[in-house]
């Protein structure tokens, strides 16, 4: 990893979640000199600018390049849900068609460098909080600054590393099922880097990453507050239940499903209405078609955008998925439309009635898009990171797994799903397999376009399917992950090849 070196602390000024800048397109942007910063002696000093560190913490990871657009594009088009139409080369070409080398600068090398930046941004956060321990007393802090609010910040830093962490693994690393979590899987790096001097690092195994994944999660569960003041808050800052829903996707994909029963059972009730009964009552929105366009209980964590704080050009979720021309409807850039073959020809599980289908799919051109976003620049939709209907589903797969296909609660689970967008409710299932690919389909169809399928595909082992002249990708090809970017090679002299 490259460090670039600055005697001063990167503060978000202004405005909640303040974002950093970083586009793909512009990689000098990887490294941004903020107009105005504090130095590293002064940055601790009060309770505000420890809290606009936070802030700048949730900016970094939710970078356009990041999870705030490019890293849920990327966890789709992978698959065959969508086609390209643009043959754009910044604009995920290369991840659709398989194509990606260690010098792909748009995806390869972006997505590391800003999961990267955001993790040393957070190292260098918790070993300055934890320097300045001695500071925190009146009348400057309050009385319990240091056993209180210190340590939500701690659990806030540690469930965004948390975060990053899995998401660099489900492009960079191998599944855990292969191998056992034994396979090479990323530096993890947990010192604050302020010089060229810690650039060595081997890569740990996929299952020592997972460790300090569910350390940290462990945690950030703890020590979060159950709930914030608004319900803005309760979807764009990390609360316990966030940290909760992480940990049943981390035990999910590392194929632990007792674990993910265990999770899960703490904000997801034995019977419906399935609301969390502790902390944020979470929940599934009456209606799907309004969770992207507001603020409801079902967003467990979403990245705000505003005018003055977007994503970046050609980091938007709108931009990528809405048609060109849209008469009287949201617009975008049109760099993928909806395979026809994919999903949508899956008319049982995806019927003409399904809200899912009916209100989120145009089309135009002859072409169907998906409009789960709004368009039209600057693209403000919120980027979304968990939403409730996948703890539910992840819990019935889970269940399914377990306890085989006769298991009510995970039926009825599932079936709250589905019957929430007028899908046809199941009745019962034949085997434990027919359970289980019932509720893969579904997570599919609900999350189609939000950076999930990938990782489904990959926990699995699966063989990524082909699409159009775009061949399928075996679990023992090589390009079945990403590749350690060149900039990565150049300098860290202990890190190995994908």
């Amino acid at each position: 990893m490259k460090i670039i070196t600055k005697n001063t602390v990167t503060v978000a000024l202004g405005a909640l979640l303040l974002a950093t800048g970083v586009t793909s397109c512009d990689t000098d942007k990887l490294d941004p000199v903020p107009e105005t910063a504090f130095s590293d002696q002064v940055v601790f000093n009060t309770p505000a600018r420890i809290a606009l560190q936070i802030n700048n913490l949730y900016a970094y990871v939710k970078s356009g390049s990041f999870l705030g657009g490019r890293y849920q594009v990327y966890s789709d088009v992978r698959a065959d849900d969508f086609i390209n139409r643009t043959s754009n080369a910044v604009t995920a070409l290369q991840v659709w068609n398989h194509t990606l080398t260690e010098t792909s600068s748009n995806d390869v090398t972006s997505v590391w460098g800003a999961a990267y930046s955001a993790i040393n941004q957070i190292n260098v956060f918790l070993a300055g909080l934890e320097a300045n321990s001695a500071s925190y007393v009146a009348p400057v802090f309050a009385a319990d600054f240091a056993t209180t609010t210190a340590v939500q910040y701690q659990a806030e830093a540690r469930f965004l590393r948390a975060l990053s962490y899995y998401s660099l693994l489900q492009l960079y690393a191998r599944p855990y099922i292969d191998g056992n979590g034994s396979k090479p899987g990323l530096p993890l790096r947990l010192q604050a880097e302020t010089g060229a001097g810690g650039n060595d690092l081997a890569r740990s195994t996929v299952g020592e990453v997972y460790a300090q994944i569910l350390e940290d999660l462990n945690f950030a569960e703890k020590n979060l507050p159950l709930t914030y003041a608004s319900t803005t808050l309760n979807i764009t800052r990390a609360h316990r239940n966030t940290a909760i829903a992480l940990k049943t996707r981390v035990y999910l994909t590392m194929g632990q499903y007792a674990n993910v029963v265990t999770e899960a059972n703490k904000i997801v009730p034995a019977t419906a209405p399935f609301t969390a009964s502790s902390g944020v009552a979470n929940s599934l929105n009456a209606s799907i078609v309004t969770v992207f366009n507001s603020e409801t209980t079902e967003s467990i964590l979403a990245f705000p955008f505003t005018a003055q704080n977007t994503p970046g050009t050609q980091n938007q979720l709108g931009f990528y998925y809405l048609p060109t021309s849209n008469p009287g409807g949201p617009t975008g850039g049109g760099e993928f439309y909806l395979n026809a073959e994919g999903i949508l020809a899956n008319t049982t599980a995806l019927s003409a009635t399904d809200v899912r289908r009916t209100s989120f799919v145009i089309t135009n051109g002859g072409n169907s898009y998906l409009a789960k976003y709004s368009g039209g620049t600057p693209y403000l939709d919120k980027a979304p990171v968990l939403r409730y209907p996948e703890v539910m589903l992840s819990l019935s797969e889970a269940l399914f797994r377990t306890n085989g296909p006769a298991d009510t609660r995970a039926l009825a689970l599932l079936n709250a799903v589905r019957t929430r967008s007028k899908g046809t409710a199941y009745t019962s299932f034949a085997s434990a397999d027919a359970a289980v690919n019932a509720v893969l389909l579904e997570r599919r169809i609900e999350f189609l376009g939000e950076g999930i399928r990938n990782i489904d595909i990959m926990r699995l082992n699966a063989t990524i399917p082909g699409k159009g002249s775009v061949s399928a990708v075996p679990s023992s090809s090589a390009n079945y992950v990403w590749p350690i970017p060149a900039t990565e090679l150049q300098t860290n002299s202990l890190i190995t090849r994908n």
